[in-house]
């Protein structure tokens, strides 16, 4: 019964954790801030990482963890491939909305998260492109060279976590999955 109320606590500060850290980013925060705001000794932290960088570490695996679970269950109810691309693709939107520019510049500059996040980028990418071979062999998309395809998405979706699509269109992370699915369902449509 104590492991399972410690797991419950740990998961508890975790999903604490991580919506403090998508709202203000983690850089500026030190162990003592980030007790303070948890309410929960320094003490505790260490029983859930030995280090602020870890911890950041681990929060991060743990939104992509959840986000992704949350995505997958986005496609339960979506029946044609062309919903099941905009499903997938608008449920990352949403999961990614509530973080803020500040946690995503400072991800991109902590390599231990940004690793997290490039893995889970490809790991998405790599997922519309089977979503895209499915669409093609029921013959709900125009005969695309589906390698290709997922190839640009892929290089979108990095190019979005690497802050590079905020920096030239102004556009957040949420909103760039938004107009990537819009483009991306236009092009694969059948004439």
């Amino acid at each position: 019964m104590t492991q399972v109320r410690g797991t419950a606590r740990h998961t508890e500060l975790f999903d604490a954790l991580v919506e403090l850290l998508l709202a203000e980013g983690f850089a500026h925060l030190t162990l003592d801030d980030l007790a303070a705001r948890l309410r929960c000794s320094k003490r505790t932290l260490y029983a859930l990482a030995g280090s602020k960088e870890q911890l950041v570490r681990a929060a991060v695996v743990h939104f992509f963890r959840g986000a992704t679970g949350r995505v997958e269950a986005s496609l339960d109810d979506s029946r044609t491939p062309e919903e099941r691309i905009a499903a997938y693709l608008r449920a990352v939107s949403t999961e990614l909305a509530p973080a803020s520019a500040r946690f995503f510049d400072d991800v991109a500059a902590f390599a231990p998260a940004a690793e997290v996040y490039e893995r889970n980028t490809r790991a998405a990418a790599r997922r519309v492109g089977e979503l895209i071979t499915d669409g093609v062999a029921a013959g709900a998309f125009r005969d695309v060279h589906v390698a290709f395809a997922a190839d640009v998405v892929t290089s979108v979706t990095v190019r979005i976590q690497q802050r590079r699509v905020a920096a030239a269109t102004g556009l957040a992370d949420a909103e760039a999955y938004d107009h990537l699915a819009s483009l991306l369902l236009h092009g694969l449509s059948q004439p």
